[in-house]
């Protein structure tokens, strides 16, 4: 190989890995149809590629949600300082969440994106219908005998409870716990160091997935991923207009019209960054010069909803979920939605700041519920698309918990919240000058 191509060689590489990652899962979602359909089935030869990437996924589950879910929960030590601040925030938090999934599985029970596309099920995953066990025995086997064995045999749910549990014990220990919290707090940022260069064979692991499925099945399969993008995007309109506008005007007796004016630069910055923690200074400007709520709640409530707040997220799990159960032709029973609820619920408290969440969130509900994670690559090329729509309701959610909470404490300025743009922002001013005065004059 001569230099001159060698040299050519590494700037195209360099200029490829300068490119962001969604935008390299894209091009590796596009060149591996292309492949699939030129190659037809002998674009089976590519699978194990897709194959391998699933396998390394499935190889960070559960020590990722263990670690981070600890982490998550100790953390909330600063709720115990807030009082009933804090517990009003985690409540809300995990309420919405709940709420949020439903009305994805509500939207994927009706939109039906996957219905049609009958793929083959992967070897290891059966589809005979499974016995429904009862209410009381699907409480009873949440709870781990052998917390070793859930973590062993991936039993996600009971890991999640044990991981819950133990981070309370931590916490209420005091001092005791501080050096095995320390250790999980290293593990868990090994664990997303290890995630991060997990998601960066992303673009390859899709290829090669995307490869196999256009060749076996041909390209008419993927057009229901175009209803997926539809219905995630239906179902955070209606969680966002529709729900929060009646949290807003039933429960805090507020206009949600003066609330969304009021958030609107804080929803751009996140449909274009698609960043929750990156939007985090806008949602903290609105919070106190557009809505009036007072810095010394928002400046709590606000980042608490960036680590455990997942309200678009798990709308985005309620959708994909149910659209690869229809893609793959398997029946979900009640205790599977169920599952779905309490799974997608309890990780948002750990795995908010992970990167690539909304990815690792759905291989860890897809696997609680036994639905095959080779969807994953399905959903991963339109990811980014999926992505804007979900922080935008994230970061809605974030605003809405922290007005709710501001008005139920009396820390919201109605003047300042029933204002219009302009008027906010003089009093805004008004409100730093006089906090300014107040600090002069108490170091006098």
């Amino acid at each position: 190989m001569s230099k001159q191509t060698s040299s050519m060689l590494g700037r195209t590489w360099s200029y490829w890995m300068s490119v962001p990652l969604w935008l390299q899962i894209l091009v590796g979602m596009v060149l591996g149809i292309t492949v699939g359909v030129v190659l037809g089935e002998q674009a089976t030869v590519l699978k194990p590629i897709g194959t391998l990437f699933v396998n390394i996924i499935k190889m960070l589950i559960v020590p990722l949600v263990f670690c981070s879910l600890i982490v998550g929960v100790t953390s909330m030590e600063d709720t115990a300082k807030m009082g009933r601040i804090g517990f009003k925030s985690f409540t809300f938090y995990l309420c919405t969440t709940a709420i949020a999934i439903s009305i994805g599985l509500a939207v994927g029970y009706v939109i039906q994106p996957g219905a049609g596309l009958d793929l083959p099920l992967p070897s290891g995953v059966s589809d005979v219908a499974k016995e429904v066990p009862s209410v009381m025995q699907t409480l009873i086997n949440i709870v781990p005998t052998n917390p070793i064995a859930a973590l062993a045999n991936g039993q996600i749910l009971q890991v999640i409870v044990f991981a819950v549990a133990l981070g309370i014990a931590l916490v209420l220990i005091g001092d005791h716990g501080k050096p095995a919290i320390k250790v999980f707090e290293s593990l868990a940022e090994a664990m997303y160091k290890l995630t991060d260069m997990v998601m960066k064979l992303a673009p390859y692991g899709v290829f090669g997935l995307m490869a196999w499925v256009a060749g076996a099945y041909g390209i008419e399969m993927l057009l229901p991923l175009l209803k997926v993008i539809v219905a995630v995007y239906v179902g955070c309109i209606i969680h966002v207009l529709g729900f929060y506008s009646i949290v807003l005007s039933m429960f805090s007796k507020l206009n949600p019209l003066h609330f969304f004016k009021g958030i609107s630069n804080a929803m751009a910055v996140a449909f274009t960054t698609s960043s929750s923690a990156g939007t985090l200074p806008a949602s903290m400007k609105c919070a106190s010069e557009y809505l009036g709520v007072n810095k010394k709640i928002s400046s709590f409530v606000l980042p608490l909803g960036t680590t455990i707040n997942m309200d678009g997220t798990a709308l985005y799990q309620g959708v994909t979920a149910l659209f690869v159960a229809q893609a793959f032709g398997i029946d979900l029973t009640w205790v599977d939605y169920l599952t779905i609820i309490l799974t997608a619920t309890l990780a948002s408290i750990g795995t908010a700041g992970v990167p690539g969440a909304g990815l690792v969130m759905l291989t860890l509900v897809l696997s609680t519920v036994g639905l095959p994670l080779e969807g994953v690559a399905l959903i991963a090329g339109i990811d980014r698309i999926l992505d804007m729509a979900r922080t935008v309701v994230n970061v809605s959610g974030d605003l809405v918990a922290t007005t709710v909470i501001a008005k139920s404490e009396d820390e919201l300025d109605m003047e300042h919240y029933n204002a219009d743009m302009v008027q906010s922002a003089v009093l805004a001013e008004q409100n730093i000058a006089l906090e300014t005065a107040a600090e002069q004059s108490a170091k006098v």
